[in-house]
Parts: structure tokens; sequence; C-alpha cells
């Protein structure tokens, strides 16, 4: 493969991830105003998604390969299915409140969250004086600023579409104003779900490599929660009929192109071209989001929406920054750790040298 090729698949993989992405909100959207239940939609996702990742996961990991699955193992698993659980729900309520736009605003504030839940948990630290740590802090402020602007000033539409598809099956009326803050709030705890499950992924994955059964118990553990939650929230038996309708597409929307095919895309992608490539791409889902749900629901745009927005995005790549250069200067200082060992020999010799000399 040469090098215009090993730039351009990654590059075509992550528009192809975020877009896969944008569309579940998208499609969730759609089926959650047609009257799918979107809680349903999440037990039925993750159902999908574990019956495909359970016969892959097998093959690609060999009986020999696999690592021990102790119960201190499972036992993470298990809060990971529950974060990544909770977050689709609260996701799905926060898209069912709000718009596709805010949803995917709000998608740019897990790096923000994610660095505060690090320096908590001590998996990171903060210099004042160096750049890359201020960059970081006012990167995290920033987003959670714009994330501010976003839920609680909607703002004059930009675009108005809605009226001009009267007829559309999935046309999505104007939220009130606090139907509107109460899909931010939603989605905020969405984000901040996602950043929970990162940080707990990073200290399961060093533990329990075999990262397809991983997912797979996540799914699993994931549908468990998720359906128990349903059975309680939902009283209607009916909501759980599965239709020839956007609910069923929904649903394997969620399973197949949001979970298994996301996953798989974006793991790609980390192991060829690294996590900070990856999460440049990020912003590029409220560009597809504006215009998809402009296309597809007839949704309006918001000039707060953009304004938020384009803040979170400031935010966001300030932080993307400040975390590249201070992966350059470590970079920088095993490089010149590796080569002093090197120059010892050299300096003993010249000092022997001298003095037999």
């Amino acid at each position: 493969m040469n090098m215009s090729m090993k730039i351009l698949l990654p590059f075509i993989g992550m528009v192809m991830a975020i877009m896969a992405q944008t569309g579940s909100v998208v499609v969730n959207k759609a089926a959650m105003s047609t009257g799918t239940n979107a809680y349903i939609i999440v037990v039925y996702g993750n159902t999908i998604a574990a019956l495909i990742l359970l016969p892959s996961a097998l093959i690609f990991h060999s009986r020999s390969e696999r690592p021990p699955l102790t119960f201190s193992i499972l036992c993470r698993i298990f809060l990971l299915g529950l974060f990544c659980c909770s977050a689709q729900i609260f996701g799905n309520i926060g898209i069912e409140y709000s718009s596709p736009t805010l949803s995917t605003a709000m998608l740019n504030l897990i790096p923000a969250f994610t660095f505060i839940l690090a320096i908590i948990f001590r998996m990171e630290t903060v210099n004042w004086r160096s750049s890359s740590s201020q960059a970081k802090v006012f990167g995290t402020v920033m987003s959670i600023g714009g994330a501010f602007v976003v839920t609680f000033y909607k703002g004059p539409p930009i675009i108005r579409l809605s009226s001009s598809l009267p007829n559309s099956p999935y046309q999505i009326f104007s939220s009130s104003r606090s139907n509107w803050i109460l899909g931010g709030l939603f989605l905020a705890v969405h984000a901040f779900s996602i950043s929970l499950w990162y940080i707990l992924q990073a200290t399961v994955v060093k533990k329990y490599p075999a990262i397809l059964l991983s997912v797979f118990f996540q799914c699993l553990f994931a549908t468990i929660q998720s359906a128990i939650f349903a059975l309680i929230a939902v009283r209607d038996a009916s909501a759980w009929e599965i239709r020839l309708d956007v609910g069923l597409i929904a649903a394997l929307y969620t399973g197949i192109v949001a979970t298994v095919l996301y996953f798989s895309v974006i793991v790609w992608c980390v192991e060829k071209v690294g996590a900070f490539y990856c999460s440049m791409f990020k912003p590029i889902g409220i560009i597809f989001g504006v215009i998809m749900g402009a296309i597809f629901l007839g949704d309006s745009v918001y000039i707060g929406s953009l304004v938020g927005a384009a803040i979170i995005v400031t935010g966001f790549y300030a932080m993307m920054w400040g975390k590249a250069t201070e992966e350059k200067l470590i970079e920088i200082e095993s490089l010149d750790q590796n080569k002093l060992p090197l120059l010892q020999p050299g300096i003993q010799d010249k000092r022997s040298s001298s003095i037999g000399g």
C-alpha cells in the first residue's frame, strides 16, 4: 500500500464513521417522532449488536489466545455496559426533546468531561506553567461554555424548513424552549456517561485486551440492563412489537451500523493513524447533523446552535492542540532518555583514554 492510500483510507474511514454516528441520531429521531419508544430502540439495538459480535469474537479470539476472564474484569465490563446503556438512553431522550444539530454539537463535550474525570482519577496532571495544560484547561472551559450557549440560547431560526414539509411523515415541529433545555441537559448527561465509559475502558483494555469479546459482553450486559429499565418504564406491551416501519430500521441501524460497524472502523483507524487524528473528525458531525436533519427531518437551524457549536469546536481543537503538544514533548523526552545510555560509554572511553594518556 503506497503512502497516499495509507492517508486516504483512514480519512474515508473516519468520514464514514462520523456519518454512521450522525445517521444514528437522525434515524432514531425519525423513529421516535413516529411513535417508537426511545428505550425499546436501545434494547433491540444492543441485542442485534451482541448477536453479531458473538460469532465474530469467538472466531477472531481463539480459545488459546483469550485472556482469563476474572470476576473483577467481568464486574468492570458490567459497569461499561451500564455506562453504555445509560448513554444510549439519555442520548435518545435528548434527541427526542431537541434536534440532531444539538445532539452532534454536544458530543464534542466528551473530551472536556473525559479530561476532568482523568484529573479526578489522577490519570492526568495539570501543570499550570505549561502551555499544553493551559490549552487543555482553556478548551475544557470553552467546550462547557459552548454547551451552555447551545442549551439555554436557542435564538431565531436561520433556516426554517419545517413549514416547507407539511406532508412529511418525519416532520419535526419546533420544540418549546423548556423542551430544548431539557434535551440539552439529557445530551450533556449522555456525553458525561460516554466519558465515564472512556475512563473505565482505558483500564479494562489493559487487563483484558480481547476487544471484540469485551465489547460483546458490554452489549450483552447493556441489553439486559436496558431491557430491565424498559420493562419498568414502558407499561404499554404493544410498544415491544416489531413493525415494518422506521422503528425497525432504527433498531437495525443502531445494532449493525452505529455499534458494530462504527466500532470496527474506529478501532481500525486508531490502529492505523492514532487516536489524535481520529478525534479531529468529531466536529464534522455537527455539519452532517445540520444537513441530515434539514433534509430528512425538515429540522430548522437556529443561530444559538451554530454559535454554541462554534464555541464548543474552538474548545475542542484547543484541547486537541494541548494534547498533541504534550504527547510530542513526552516523545522527545523519551528519545532523549534512550540516547543518554548510548552516550555514556563514549564519555567514559574519552575519560579513560585521557587518564591513560
